[in-house]
């Protein structure tokens, strides 16, 4: 072997071993293969910041076939992805495989095709450094803020807390969103649309025309005073209007762009996006997908020109060069686009085809004639309201251009205005005068989140994806959906005869796939703002980022800019020591019980957010109560936090017995008589209708449950218990169950679960096949601190005619002697 090339992931390894042919190996590292250790902070402060890598444990394999490797090869050429963390993997690959980092081949390309790969060996460079450093920066920056900071909340909040330069701000943008959400009052005012019929000269309706009123009413009295005046006039055109309009397309994808147009075209999550733009990245398809770059290459532009001129003409093509807004934004490296304009489809997995498809549009599109269009507008006179005026608006496409590949999803395919002329009579349809609420600010998904950072300077391409799915894993975030709220509204309705009033009912507040932040989330953010203000200030996080980008261009040590941050952050570290539990975690007086007289507090606790009344003192121990679904601690009120100690609250008592037999002969039932109690625990409310049997309730409040709609849910509930049991095997622990997606087997000892396929028969599954699937299935994973902990040795599944077997002695470990890593100039290894 005589070359041999390492890149990040095996499956860009397969195409580029490929292209490259003979005498070249390629080989993945599989991404990072190093990191500052685990163990304590891993960061010399003390000795500029230096910091202790060690191989990770997942790789150490991976380390040592590649250093084998590198034995037999004359030259190594590292080929890690464009940006500052595969300048930085490059680094550690040299560092861990004994390369001299001065002399070792380093290949950049921004996209896997046999022309960009030959073009690179051809072109090789050294590691950059400088990038190196920014990246090594940013690494330990980060380390140091959440191996400080973390400790402080586990302390001060709760156990198991983090947070992060980035993450944190990522969450405080939620929740000062959902505060201002809170806060906000709506205002109403009167919105005025409707429909117009047109006149001929001989007062026949020859159409129709869509009106409104641009201005809004503020109250209802003035939408009805208006409406009584157009009752009684004349109406007709006043004013015709036509204008020529363009509309230009947008330029091609960065990373941000791309997960906000993915989310609103194909619902993709942003870490989905960058998923399938990895493996369309990884195939040879797309250019690199983590770019902040909108620059197109001369070859991707003239190729992009021959693809438009060949399939839609030469009017349709419009070479066009776009300007990055950010300053620090990489022009070298390219947009996304596809690697071959004259591909508008790949073959592969739906997802992978659809991304490819908006990708390839909207660079194609980016290269395209503008679209010309005819926007029309008319203004209809009142006679009764001379001042006044309805106006009409209308659009048609007259040259689609880039439109012929790349919808704006806007108004530009509304119609044109039927037509008219000046003076031509009009007669009323209908018109309708609708109470409108204003809105409060929306809430962000995941696409808007990224654009916010973007637009603030907060992040990277590399960090928007990690860092969402990071705050959702802390459980600082939640996406998800909620239901609205009904709300009623009122409505004017003029017609040819009369004004019809209603009281109308709409669904307000209903939201989809959007991020809520946590009770915790807000106790944090309020704790991290106060005394790190610092720390999560957008300017200051912002500015950080472009310091990375100053030493990524060799300008700024970043030993220095380290230690200048340092010299702020710590003291503030200290300072918060004195910060007692009470105050970090919000504790809030909200009054005095009038019932006890007993002083009320909201607090956080394990479970989440609860009600204590009473202090504690002379001996006497309070009471708690968990807060209800939907409610706040920051906007809890003293009688809200009464309610919630009206429960646990006694329903009634069960009417008649009810049971249900399951197929093993189990009854489960509920006998008459038995109390029905409604409480609140930590996971929501429920009932308790007998020893530890409980019944949740889903969409009903227990302070106003019925007796009857417990009743039904008790029944409910014992069915569906009935039925989970589908098939056992007697004597043994092996059952077959129905579960949330369906039947599995289940060894009720163990906990182990085994899957059953959807086309499969539960019922005729034999006992031996049960246990074997068992067997091959992965153990069961531990919640909590359990999960640390060593696993319990494995259970064999009970059978009919089990033979014990004498356990195996286990070997003693081996103690390995530590040796102490020779020092390096830069790092310790």
């Amino acid at each position: 072997m005589t070359n041999l090339v390492i890149v990040e992931s095996p499956a860009k390894a397969k195409t580029i071993e490929k292209y490259l042919g003979k005498g070249f190996t390629v080989r993945s590292s599989y991404g990072h293969i190093r990191d500052i250790q685990k163990k304590g902070m891993g960061i010399e402060i003390e000795n500029g910041f230096l910091p202790n890598y060690e191989i990770s444990a997942d790789k150490k394999k991976t380390v040592a076939e590649l250093r084998k490797l590198t034995k037999t090869a004359e030259t190594v050429w590292l080929a890690t992805d464009e940006d500052r963390e595969g300048e930085a993997i490059a680094w550690h690959l040299a560092e861990a495989l004994k390369l001299n980092v001065n002399d070792t081949k380093r290949i950049v390309f921004h996209e896997i095709t046999k022309s960009a790969i030959q073009k690179a060996i051809a072109e090789p460079r050294l590691v950059d450094m400088d990038l190196v450093e920014a990246q090594q920066a940013r690494r330990i920056l980060d380390r140091i803020v959440g191996f400080e900071l973390s400790p402080i909340l586990w302390k001060k909040i709760r156990t198991g807390l983090s947070a992060g330069r980035v993450q944190s701000v990522a969450v405080r943008l939620i929740v000062e969103r959902e505060r201002e959400i809170d806060a906000f009052t709506p205002e109403t005012v009167y919105r005025l649309q409707g429909q117009l019929a047109i006149l001929d000269s001989q007062q026949k309706q020859v159409g129709t025309v869509d009106v409104k009123r641009n201005a809004t009413f503020q109250t209802e009295a003035e939408a009805m005073q208006y409406l009584q005046a157009v009752q009684s006039s004349d109406l007709s055109v006043a004013d015709l209007q036509e204008k020529p309009a363009k509309k230009s397309p947008k330029p091609p994808f960065t990373t941000s762009t791309l997960q906000q147009e993915a989310a609103a075209k194909l619902g993709f999550s942003v870490k989905q996006t960058m998923m399938i733009a990895q493996r369309l990245y990884e195939s040879g398809k797309i250019t690199y997908m983590r770019t902040d770059s909108l620059n197109l290459s001369d070859e991707a532009i003239q190729k992009a020109n021959q693809t438009i001129v060949s399939n839609y003409g030469e009017s349709f093509a419009q070479s066009r060069r776009y300007k990055t807004k950010n300053a620090d934004a990489q022009e070298a490296h390219e947009a996304i686009r596809p690697t071959e304009f004259s591909v508008n489809s790949v073959e592969g997995e739906r997802n992978e085809q659809r991304l490819y498809q908006l990708i390839w549009r909207r660079a194609i599109a980016s290269q395209m004639a503008d679209a010309k269009l005819l926007r029309t507008s008319a203004d209809i006179a009142i006679s009764g309201l001379p001042k006044e005026k309805l106006s009409a608006k209308g659009e048609v496409i007259t040259f689609e251009g880039f439109l012929k590949v790349y919808d704006l999803d806007d108004d530009a395919k509304s119609s044109q205005l039927p037509p008219m002329t000046v003076g031509q009579s009009l007669k009323l349809g209908e018109l309708t005068s609708r109470q409108s609420f204003s809105r409060p600010p929306a809430r962000y998904n995941e696409a808007s989140l990224v654009r916010t950072l973007e637009e603030m300077g907060i992040g990277r391409p590399s960090t928007y994806a990690p860092t969402i799915d990071t705050i959702q894993q802390r459980g600082y975030v939640v996406k998800e959906d909620r239901e609205g709220t009904p709300r009623d509204y009122r409505q004017l309705t003029l017609s040819a005869t009369d004004i019809a009033e209603e009281t109308l009912t709409e669904m307000t507040g209903t939201e989809k796939n959007k991020l809520f932040p946590t009770d915790i989330a807000g106790i944090v953010t309020s704790f991290l703002v106060k005394h790190f203000g610092d720390v999560l200030d957008y300017q200051f996080t912002a500015m950080v980022e472009s310091e990375f980008d100053v030493i990524a261009q060799g300008k700024e040590s970043w030993q220095q800019m380290l230690t200048k941050f340092y010299s702020q952050f710590h003291p503030k570290v200290v300072a918060a020591e004195d910060v007692s539990r009470e105050e970090a975690g919000q504790a809030r007086l909200l009054g005095t019980d009038p019932k006890t007289g007993k002083p009320m507090f909201v607090k956080i606790g394990r479970f989440g957010p609860y009600v204590q009344l009473g202090d504690g003192e002379n001996e006497e121990k309070p009471t708690f109560a968990s807060l209800m679904p939907g409610q706040k601690m920051d906007t809890l009120k003293l009688e809200d936090a009464v309610e919630l100690f009206k429960l646990p609250r006694e329903v009634g008592e069960m009417p008649e017995s009810f049971s249900a037999e399951a197929v093993d002969g189990t009854v489960f039932s509920v006998e008459k008589g038995q109390v029905i109690i409604a409480k609140q625990g930590p996971f929501g409310p429920y009932l308790e209708y007998g020893t530890k049997k409980y019944a949740p309730i889903k969409g009903t409040d227990p302070l106003s449950i019925t007796l009857e709609e417990a009743v039904a849910l008790i029944e409910a509930k014992i069915v569906t218990e009935a039925e989970k049991i589908i098939k056992v095997f007697e004597g043994t622990n092996v059952k077959i169950l129905k579960g949330r997606w369906g039947p599995y087997i289940t060894d009720i000892e163990t906990k182990k679960n085994a899957k059953i396929k959807k086309d499969e028969d539960a019922l005729t599954l034999s006992f031996d096949e049960c246990v074997k699937r068992l067997e091959e299935a992965p153990e069961p994973k531990k919640r909590g601190r359990a999960g640390a902990k060593k696993a319990p040795a494995k259970k064999t599944t009970k059978t009919k005619a089990a033979a014990k077997k004498p356990a195996k002695k286990k070997a003693p470990a081996k103690k390995t002697p530590s040796k102490k890593a020779p020092a390096k100039k830069a790092v310790k290894e």
